[in-house]
């Protein structure tokens, strides 16, 4: 019976993937045959568009399964693949140098959701997520901490919401004014690893900026990820003393197994494989466009899930917040690196 179920879930995949694979498909061609748009723009942009036009189409619910699949397993799937294009030294090096722009953006965002979340009104929870959120990880980081802080599904439903706004407008925003500043590959990574809040859209956006400026942003945000576990670890510790004082000390469901990303360590492990030169050169780089193509199909994924309308349904106050933390990270994440000479 087992094994039966697991063959038709497996199928249940199968229209949803398939979909997001013509998408992607579609975007790898228009980003390599279309060349001024292609540069511009880049494929996972092409893909993630594509898939917000045909959010639109209504389609039948066999397609759902395989298209959020997509848009959260290939995705993490496609960034192990990432890592037979990289040298490991090369990503210890990036993680170490970008550590001192991480930790400024993190607690800007932090401050900022508790300033500003104080004068718009905005509950304590909400703040908090949303801050998280844009500091860290997006989705993954306001998922691994609503539990810590004991926040319901409204709070952990209006930051979702508004993080993924702030990550559909990165997309389209930050490779433009990467181009506008002339930054370098290196200095446009570092900037959206550190400034664009989920995985997905760092991804995006940095390989549309060109390929060495998507490999420095994976890197960079990688390893900001792994700041999940400190973060919510402190906040489990505050959240313990605070229901401590009120008597509540049972209410706290906190699970490192369950936070932590492990498709990071997938991803070390493919560039440690690949630095140890076993793999012959062609065999690196056909895996590594493999997840380059994964990428667009995750895209893709995420663009047919998004519903434009419902992100502004949760009122301003959200997103103003929203737009506060994004804009106090991206500004600190380039003045920090002006001051340590990434830039």
């Amino acid at each position: 019976m087992a094994e039966v179920k697991e063959k038709r879930g497996a199928a249940g995949l199968l229209p949803g993937l398939g979909a997001c694979v013509v998408i992607g498909a579609a975007a790898w061609c228009m980003a390599k045959y279309i060349p001024v748009a292609g540069k511009l723009i880049g494929g996972p942009v092409f893909a993630i568009l594509l898939g917000m036009i045909l959010a639109f189409v209504k389609r039948p619910g066999c397609f759902q399964a395989g298209i959020t699949f997509s848009g959260k397993k290939i995705l993490q799937y496609s960034i192990i693949f990432l890592g037979f294009g990289m040298d490991i030294m090369t990503v210890l090096k990036t993680g170490g140098q970008s550590l001192a722009v991480m930790l400024c953006t993190i607690a800007a965002s932090l401050l900022t959701a508790y300033l500003v979340g104080r004068a718009l009104k905005v509950d304590g929870n909400t703040s908090i997520l949303i801050g998280v959120g844009t500091s860290i990880c997006g989705g993954s980081a306001i998922a691994a901490t609503a539990p810590v802080i004991d926040a319901d599904d409204k709070e952990v439903a209006y930051s979702i919401s508004t993080i993924f706004l702030f990550n559909i407008l990165a997309v389209f925003i930050f490779p433009a004014l990467g181009r506008i500043f002339g930054m370098s590959d290196t200095g446009f990574g570092v900037w959206a690893g550190t400034a664009i809040n989920d995985t997905s859209s760092v991804v995006a956006a940095g390989f549309s900026f060109s390929d060495a400026a998507g490999e420095m942003a994976t890197i960079v945000k990688l390893t900001r990820t792994l700041m999940i576990i400190p973060i919510t670890l402190i906040l489990a510790l505050w959240r313990t003393r605070k229901v401590e004082k009120t008597d509540e000390a049972q209410g706290i469901n906190y699970s490192l197994a369950k936070i932590f990303p492990w498709f990071v360590l997938g991803f070390l492990a493919t560039a440690i494989f690949n630095s140890v030169g076993i793999l012959p050169p062609a065999a690196s780089n056909f895996l590594n466009e493999f997840g380059k193509f994964g990428i667009m199909v995750a895209m893709a994924g995420i663009g047919l899930n998004t519903n434009v309308k419902s992100l502004f349904k949760n009122g301003m106050r959200p997103i103003a917040l929203g737009l506060c933390c994004w804009f106090a990270v991206a500004v600190v994440s380039l003045l920090v690196q002006r001051f340590v000479g990434l830039v």
